[in-house]
């Protein structure tokens, strides 16, 4: 295998996209000289225009090479989509820019790169670049299996069908997760759906540099299959099984596991996920320690707060509001929230939701925590209790929960803290994919 170029959605259905050249790029016939620049839809082409208003090129798609040394700008970036931690962003990129038009007259702003250029920026967006290096190493092992596993089946999806099946709908249920197969005119996007890839602004270690070429092309295998190496932000004690998230088959490395150096049993009734939930556990990712989490958490992740155990309270009214909203479902009167089905780890993936004019069952576990919150849930590891008013109506909801994201495969915090005790990143790795190996593939 040679080292693999890749295409990564940065900007998606807009109707303008603006940002500046920093540096000479040609494509469609053009020299593009250093500069700002802007791209609209015009009579079913796109044109893209320099500062002034000049059209520098018109065509349904526009390619710009970057010459030697060049990078390029977008402005606006959106970071967080829909997470609590939304915000806009100026970003620079190395490689190459594609636009792309859709039929609805939107555009497509893709950078087209080379697999080891996206990785220095992606552990440097994930995490922190000045993390302990050993956690780095791990991040990029990490990221760089998960991603030549996501184009592998992505090319064995589109080999089958256009697409990928990712929503079940039977009356009075809907379960849906979500795969980077969803994307359509790019390999990845930059955002947390796949990886946060957020150009090399982020790059500001000497350490990532060092990284990526002593992991260059490795991966972790397992089977003689490059894994499909899924990671969260923090798993609250317990890893979770891969069909708690997506879809229903067992990946053996992506198993229930204790993030602690003791055991902790799965969870398997009510009556364990409430005492799970409401305790203070053992575990890697359960750490206070404020200078541990400055060097790992990027700084608009060091907002979030008690992520490991948290508690979100609703009046029933605003829930109410929420569900709407989300779903596009008027339950009425809300009644109850009532996990069904959990995985090992707590998190609910298939939730009842009990109103006065209708009841929905809802999955998975991505779903419920959209469906829950203006954002999104932490996770949907959490127990419900309800306060009811003197006539016995439901006043306020009340969620205890534990984690921060789907849970599956590496816990980022709780590798960070093993890490920094000392753990090489073969030990870390080991630790989250039981059963694999580290090979190179290029």
């Amino acid at each position: 295998m040679i080292e693999p170029r890749m295409t990564v959605g940065i900007i998606d259905g807009q109707a303008e996209v603006t940002g500046s050249l920093n540096g000479l790029f040609s494509g469609n016939g053009v020299e593009c000289a250093p500069g700002k620049f802007s791209a609209r839809a015009a009579s079913g082409a796109m044109v893209l225009a320099d500062e002034e208003g000049r059209e520098i090129a018109r065509a349904p798609e526009i390619r710009l090479v970057a010459g030697k040394d060049s990078t390029l700008t977008l402005f606006g970036v959106l970071i967080g989509k829909r997470f609590h931690w939304e915000r806009p962003e100026d970003q620079t990129f190395q490689g190459n820019l594609i636009l792309r038009l859709r039929e609805d007259a939107t555009i497509a702003a893709i950078n087209e790169i080379g697999l080891e250029d996206y990785l220095r920026s992606v552990i440097s967006s994930e995490m922190n670049a000045a993390a302990p290096i050993e956690f780095l190493k791990t991040h990029s092992i990490l990221s760089r299996s998960w991603l030549l596993a996501a184009l592998k089946r992505k090319r064995d999806v589109q080999a089958k069908v256009a697409g990928a099946v990712t929503m079940v709908e039977e009356e009075g249920e809907i379960v849906r997760w979500y795969e980077q197969e969803d994307h359509d005119l790019y390999d990845v996007c930059s955002d947390d759906h796949c990886q946060r890839y957020q150009g090399i602004t982020k790059i500001f270690s000497g350490q990532v540099e060092q990284v990526i070429g002593e992991t260059r092309g490795k991966v972790i295998v397992y089977g003689g299959e490059i894994c499909d190496a899924r990671y969260s932000k923090a798993c609250g004690g317990l890893t979770e099984e891969f069909s708690t998230a997506w879809e229903d088959r067992e990946v053996p490395y992506l198993q229930c596991l204790a993030d602690a150096p003791v055991q902790h049993d799965p969870i398997r009734t009510e009556e364990q996920a409430s005492r799970w939930v409401l305790s203070e556990a053992r575990a890697y990712c359960n750490t206070k320690d404020q200078a541990i989490l400055e060097k790992v958490l990027p700084e608009f992740d060091r907002e979030t707060e008690n992520f490991f155990r948290w508690k979100t309270v609703y009046a029933r009214q605003e829930l109410e509001e929420i569900l709407r909203e989300k779903s596009g479902f008027d339950f009425g009167t809300l009644e109850e929230l009532r996990p069904l089905q959990r995985g090992p780890s707590g998190r609910v993936y298939r939730l009842q939701i009990v109103g006065s004019r209708r009841t929905v069952i809802v999955g998975k576990e991505l779903e419920i925590r959209r469906w829950l919150s203006r954002t999104h849930l932490y996770s949907s590891a959490f127990v419900v209790t309800a306060e009811h008013d003197p006539s016995g109506e439901v006043s306020s909801f009340t969620l205890h929960g534990a984690g921060w994201g789907h849970g599956v495969g590496l816990c980022q915090i709780g590798a960070a803290v093993m890490a920094s005790q000392g753990f090489k990143a073969e030990e870390i790795l080991r630790h989250y994919f039981p059963g694999t190996e580290i090979a190179r593939v290029y």
